[in-house]
């Protein structure tokens, strides 16, 4: 099975801005958070260890995994959607500029149109999908029981991920759950055939 991670929450995530390819660091709440996933996977023996090379995703991969850094595998094909000038900017003043731009951003991604030197959609599901597909064809047997792998990566490219894996374009993805900080997702393999079976899955929040 593949376990995929959005990284833990950061300080740009309690001040409400957008980081995009930006990096900002995880938060007390952020580490606790991935702090207790990594008590809810102790027990899973993971083949490999995926990153974002954002240094966000890469402290959260190793909190959660208990591996050294030179034990992570970092894609550049994980990184967050490049959110162009919105990168480092807060949410209120985003959308007092670009109104209709942020809710296409969020509800109709088809339709989003980035701002300079930012991402669509269709480019991110690009290189997300192939760094997966790397990932995928890495020589670890997922229909096997107890092969397991954890991928660390961000809110937007993991929902685009999640997306195209349960067969949705992207005119549906704006309909899909969210992904919260250090939430749990997973994809098995039966067959040879991709399995949605948990998606944004928090419930180690409330793990005392």
């Amino acid at each position: 099975m593949i376990y995929l991670v959005r990284h833990g929450q950061t300080e740009w995530n309690l001040e409400n801005r957008m980081q995009g390819h930006q990096d900002s660091p995880l938060s007390a709440e952020g580490r606790l958070q991935a702090e207790k996933l990594h008590e809810r996977l102790k027990t899973v023996d993971f083949a490999k260890v995926y990153s974002s090379t954002s240094p966000t995703a890469i402290i959260t991969a190793e909190i959660i995994s208990a591996k050294s850094p030179e034990n992570i595998v970092l894609l550049d094909g994980l990184r967050e959607i490049n959110m162009g000038l919105w990168e480092g900017r807060q949410v209120n003043d985003i959308v007092t500029e670009y109104a209709q731009e942020f809710y296409n951003f969020f509800s109709l991604p088809h339709l989003y149109t980035p701002t300079a030197g930012g991402e669509t959609y269709a480019k991110l599901r690009e290189r997300a999908v192939s760094a997966f597909e790397d990932i995928l064809s890495e020589g670890v047997h997922y229909d096997a029981q107890g092969s397991h792998v954890l991928v660390v990566a961000h809110r937007m490219t993991l929902r685009t991920l999640m997306n195209h894996y349960v067969g949705n374009d992207l005119e549906e993805m704006g309909a899909a759950p969210d992904i919260p900080p250090a939430s749990l997702s997973i994809i098995a393999f039966r067959d040879g055939r991709a399995k949605v079976e948990l998606f944004g899955d928090i419930s180690h929040y409330f793990d005392s």
